[in-house]
């Protein structure tokens, strides 16, 4: 393994108190620093008074940055890299680069810091584990639907970030395909001046809403309903998800794990019943 590694740096999401000694020292150890936007970095870094070589990589142009990544750790450099806040590659850029650089074998190293989706579990009065950290669902809505209908049956707790502009739109789309009666909050400005976290059901979440403004983490309770598919064929299992836009071993890789059954025993059970018909 070389020396020369690659350091995954987060930065505050919002309160500056939250930067710790140790991403502090890494920003100044590291040689270069590949950052979502140079001037937010830039902004940053004056601020610890640490000057650096800055290169821009962002969801545009990671895939780009790869060979230049490779270059700077084989002439012997410490690279970082950063977001505008929090941590890289959690719904950030950094996991091309990353998986880049583990492939070619360099070592990456990861600094512990702020990410918002764990505070805003630990603060949902949801049960914490397990979960789903699912991220940014799709801003179109006939597509974002397709995901919640995917999702309904996951029995883990769920955790999305979303835009203000959609807050209100993406709650309505969950509520009428998870079903009104799940516990949900809704933190918003994570570490900021106005920090709150609304609790409720989907069904009258947006009720307690004053403003919609600001950054937001929704996390959702995972479907606790009982599993009876005693009426259920297997074949008519496999439809249902099917109908809910599945792909075919989606749908059957789903329905064994709803059943306790190996994937390949309903594979051949489908396989049977469509040769059968």
């Amino acid at each position: 393994m070389k020396n020369n590694k690659l350091y995954l740096i987060p930065t505050p999401i919002g309160n500056m108190d939250d930067i710790s000694k140790r991403m502090i020292d890494t920003l100044k150890y590291v040689d270069i620093i590949f950052c979502e936007d140079t001037r937010s970095t830039s902004i940053l870094l004056n601020y610890l008074n640490i000057k650096k070589k800055l290169i821009s990589s962002h969801k545009f142009n990671e895939e780009k940055n790869i060979d230049k990544v490779l270059y700077y750790l084989s002439m012997g450099n410490n690279v970082g890299i950063v977001s505008d806040r929090g941590t890289p590659c959690i719904s950030d850029p950094g996991y091309i680069l990353t998986n880049a650089v583990i492939e070619n074998n360099y070592e990456v190293v990861a600094i512990p810091g702020p990410t918002a989706f764990v505070p805003a579990l630990i603060t949902s009065g949801i049960i914490p584990q397990p979960f789903l950290f699912y991220g940014f669902l799709n801003s179109k809505k006939s597509s974002r639907k397709k995901e919640l209908e995917k999702l309904k049956f996951e029995k883990e707790t769920m955790i999305f970030y979303e835009a203000p502009h959609r807050i209100k739109e993406t709650i309505e789309d969950m509520n009428s395909i998870l079903g009104n009666n799940r516990k949900i909050s809704i933190s918003r400005e994570i570490t900021k001046k106005y920090e709150k976290t609304y609790h409720g059901s989907l069904g009258n979440i947006l009720n307690k809403i004053d403003e919609i403004k600001g950054e937001f983490v929704i996390v959702v309770e995972g479907n606790n309903e009982s599993d009876n598919y005693d009426n259920m064929s297997i074949m008519e299992h496999i439809e249902l998800y099917i109908s809910q836009d599945l792909k075919i071993m989606d749908a059957i890789k789903q329905v064994a794990k709803d059943r306790n059954m190996k994937k390949s025993d309903v594979y051949s059970y489908y396989q049977k019943e469509k040769g059968d018909n």
